[in-house]
């Protein structure tokens, strides 16, 4: 699958410049490569970014999230998010997909919670 160089020069610059809290991609079907869907602006918040996601369509997305430590440092972390919503009609459920689901669940919000999320 290609990627759109717009990609690569929208990710560096939230990256570097933090222009960006959050990038969108999706794939589009008629190039057959990865696009940008949308860019959020610097003050645009966690909840403009999870509204911003389709409720029946996978994207791909980077988060740059800022925080302050117990010292009281200013800190950012970028996120990468595969998002992809299945309806359990459609969902093929096995041993190992439960287990690796529920070993990155935990891992999730134990990171989360490690940064005050």
């Amino acid at each position: 699958m290609a990627v759109d160089d717009d990609c690569k020069i929208k990710f560096l610059d939230l990256k570097s410049k933090r222009c960006y809290r959050y990038i969108i991609y999706k794939i589009d079907p008629k190039a057959q490569k990865v696009v940008i869907e949308k860019l959020g602006g610097p003050a645009e918040a966690y909840d403009a970014f999870t509204g911003s996601l389709p409720e029946n369509d996978c994207r791909y997305a980077i988060y740059d999230y800022e925080f302050v430590t117990s010292d009281n440092c200013q800190k950012s972390k970028i996120f990468f998010f595969a998002w992809c919503i299945q309806k359990p009609s459609h969902l093929l459920l096995n041993a190992s997909l439960l287990k690796n689901s529920i070993i990155c669940g935990f891992t999730c919000k134990f990171r989360s919670r490690e940064y005050g999320v």
